[in-house]
């Protein structure tokens, strides 16, 4: 009798001990899905990576529009946003970096727009700006290119003052590599401003280019950059 009611109670035990793993698999089941269903949500409507802005003379369309108002907002720019930009909005954007310690090129990128818009990153579908860059960047046949970009000076070690062509190694010169952009050829860099193919280079292949600058220690902070550059034909 004994050892009936010790197989009774073992066997009791033993269904317990299953119903409370039933249970713990049951709450972890659940626990994954509340995740789930929390973080799903949450991936789908996550920000979009911050959207690229480039705003120079001689682009038009919504985006310089919007660039203007800004301008106008923070007292840089008089009369209205025509979405043109001529010389009055250069100068309007070239103030706004000189009050705030930018790089003074007259050319509107993230660091400028994020100080016009009181640090709000550009985003077009937000404002409504459709993003059709090739339509409103007034730049030869529009072509851009994505390249890896170095810098170097006359006062590199080992470097000579003269380019291939024999031009002075200076601020607006770039090294090249002739077969992916011709030597002559006019470029426009974001943060650097307009510059011409006057060199070439031994490391200088493929959609790669060297900035040159007028001293070592701006080649240096330069550093090495992937850009999107833009072909002034």
């Amino acid at each position: 009798m004994q050892i009936r009611k010790l197989l009774l109670a073992v066997r009791d035990f033993m269904g317990l001990g299953k119903q409370h793993q039933e249970h713990r698999r049951f709450r972890s089941a659940l626990t994954l899905g509340a995740m789930l269903a929390v973080s799903v949500p949450l991936a789908i409507h996550a920000p979009a990576e911050a959207a690229h802005i480039l705003v120079k003379e001689g682009m038009r369309g919504p985006v310089v529009q919007h660039v203007q108002e800004l301008l106008i907002k923070g007292g840089y720019l008089d009369g209205a946003a025509d979405g043109v930009a001529g010389p009055l909005t250069r100068a309007a954007i070239e103030e706004c970096q000189q009050a705030h310690s930018l790089v003074v090129d007259g050319v509107c990128g993230e660091a400028t727009y994020r100080v016009l818009s009181g640090g709000v990153p550009y985003d077009p579908v937000a404002l409504g700006i459709p993003e059709d860059r090739g339509s409103q960047v007034s730049r030869g046949n529009g072509r851009s290119l994505y390249v890896s970009a170095t810098a170097y000076s006359a006062f590199d070690p080992g470097n000579t003052n003269r380019t291939a062509t024999g031009t002075l190694v200076r601020h607006g010169v770039i090294a090249v590599d002739p077969s992916v952009i011709p030597l002559g050829t006019h470029v426009f860099i974001p943060g650097y401003g307009e510059a011409v193919a006057e060199d070439v280079g031994g490391a200088i292949k493929g959609h790669r280019i060297d900035v040159a600058f007028d001293t070592h220690m701006e080649a240096l902070m330069f550093g090495r950059q992937d850009l999107e550059i833009f072909i002034m034909e």
